[in-house]
């Protein structure tokens, strides 16, 4: 793409460039590149060298070191200078993926919000990028997830649908599909598996129609996005990231060795086999903590996890992945600073929310959206923010402020989960919401609790945590176990006391004593 037909060899390649190079150090650094583009046509060098005499100067000199004298460090700095990824895709089937009234459904949560978040960084930066070398191209961004037809109030029914604050981004969505037609209707990320082979050719069409061109990237998220992902890469030969968010196999302990018991209704025999082919297969792969990788002296890393294992009366694993391959990139989300701000900021606070807020926390209805009342509203609100399914541990932390009398004395507690509105289909909230309420009923919590349904707001939350902040309350994240853990982030961003589980990401999260945060 830099270079036209009139150089043919690696000599001339260099003869072009000390040329342009003494052309370059006699005007002024500021010059647009534009200005000199065609004398630098005429030398054999096309658009893409930088969008100034200076940015042009300093790739060709990077150019000249490295083919004088090649060395892996240069290599990198010179490729790192180069746009070569213009049209990207991100993968992520399972769940509700939309930009609004989603967050809290059945696998729908934090990977939903990451990579919203991801898009909105990728496509700026490509712009800059694309910017800073002298190029008009125009870059794409595609989000693939699954079409839903019964949408259930969301937006997951509509085929292509803008990003909010992109210029180049969408959200494609793609159904799948079966012999007998269109699947209508959400299934659990547990029970994807038969669909993702046809899934996989149906979006590559999709892909094609939309660009018009292949991609030059594609990334997949979790198990689901990242099998299909492997597919697609190896059908269209680009190259492939993996995020893995969280691999299963570390949150539900010996789920390998006792699959006879997991398998009919995690289906753990394809996820696992699923995240072997795409872990070896991708190009390069991103994590958020370097726990994830390989673990720390108490606890296994998710990916360590899948070195040497056994599903028995299937196969056995003997080198699964190697952890200290430097494929593994270790890049950690962070907050949205416009949303998650600190309590003590009064002239940014969202005063217009605590009505609405008071309304949530102290209201005496009950109704789809709270569920029972606080009898002192003057005490300290102990918080959990989660989806309602068993990793998440939320009937847990229920259970633990049941048994405590004294805590029961000294705070509330809130916890948002769950939908109160609508039946769940999926199996293990089903059971999570009948726990929940038998344990209120067991300890006689009626008064001292209030539950909340899942609150899509985002920047309401961001007020939410703000106002428990003022009430002297603190954050728990009770989870078994938490690939990451954007709620602690969010949280202690506000100013929030956080109490987080050890397992996982929190335990690089809260790391000393500057930071509003403990580990149990």
């Amino acid at each position: 793409m830099m270079l036209n037909d009139r150089i043919q060899s690696l000599r001339g390649l260099q003869s072009a460039l000390r040329k342009a190079e003494e052309y370059l150090v006699s005007i002024p650094e500021d010059t647009p590149s534009s200005e000199f583009n065609h004398r630098f046509q005429e030398l054999g060098l096309e658009k893409g060298w930088g969008d100034t005499a200076k940015r042009v100067h300093d790739t060709i000199h990077l150019l000249l070191d490295l083919l004088e004298a090649p060395d892996p460090a240069s290599l990198e700095k010179f490729l790192g200078t180069i746009p070569m990824m213009f049209n990207v895709v991100i993968l992520s089937p399972h769940g509700y993926f939309a930009q609004s009234n989603v967050l809290g459904y059945p696998d729908t949560g934090g990977q939903v919000v990451y990579i919203l978040d991801q898009v909105r960084a990728l496509e700026n930066e490509m712009l800059l990028r694309i910017k800073q070398q002298g190029l008009d191209i125009t870059p794409k961004i595609l989000i693939v997830t699954r079409l839903l037809p019964d949408a259930v109030g969301t937006t997951c029914g509509q085929r292509l649908e803008k990003v909010i604050g992109t210029e180049h981004t969408d959200i494609l969505r793609v159904p799948f599909r079966t012999e007998n037609g269109i699947l209508r209707k959400w299934i659990s990320r547990f029970d994807v598996w038969p669909y993702l082979e046809t899934y996989t050719e149906d979006v590559a069409n999709e892909l094609m129609r939309e660009m018009q061109t292949k991609p030059d990237l594609i990334i997949g998220n979790y198990s689901d996005g990242n099998l299909v992902a492997t597919l697609l890469a190896h059908k269209l030969g680009v190259t492939q990231c993996t995020i893995a968010h969280a691999l299963e196999k570390t949150k539900y302990p010996n789920s390998d060795i006792y699959l006879d018991k997991f398998d009919s209704q995690y289906h753990f025999s394809c996820q696992f086999t699923a995240d072997l082919i795409a872990m070896n297969h991708t190009d390069f792969i991103i994590t958020s903590t370097f726990q994830e990788i390989a673990g720390s002296k108490d606890s296994v890393g998710q990916y360590e996890s899948h070195i040497a294992f056994t599903l028995p009366d299937l196969y056995r694993v003997v080198h699964g992945i190697d952890v200290f391959d430097p494929k593994f990139n270790i890049v950690s989300p962070g907050a949205d600073m416009t949303v998650y701000f600190p309590y003590t900021e009064t002239d940014k606070r969202l005063t217009a929310f605590h009505s609405e807020i008071e309304e949530l926390l102290y209201s005496d209805v009950e109704n789809d959206e709270h569920k029972f009342v606080l009898k002192d509203r003057n005490k300290p609100i102990i918080f959990s923010m989660a989806r309602l399914d068993r990793v998440k541990n939320m009937t847990g932390l229920v259970e633990m402020y049941g048994k405590n009398a004294h805590l029961k004395d000294l705070a509330n507690l809130v916890i948002v989960a769950g939908d109160h509105g609508k039946e769940s289909k999926d199996r293990e909230e089903q059971a999570e919401f009948k726990r929940m309420y038998s344990l209120i009923e067991e300890y006689k919590l009626k008064g001292h609790i209030r539950w909340i349904s899942a609150q899509m707001n985002r920047v309401r939350n961001g007020e939410l945590y703000r106002y428990i902040c003022d009430t002297k309350g603190a954050f728990v994240q009770p989870a078994f176990y938490e690939a990451f853990g954007l709620t602690v982030i969010e949280a202690m961003t506000c100013g929030l006391p956080t109490i987080a589980t050890c397992h996982g990401g929190p335990a690089e999260i809260i790391v000393n004593r500057r930071y509003p945060g403990q580990l149990l």
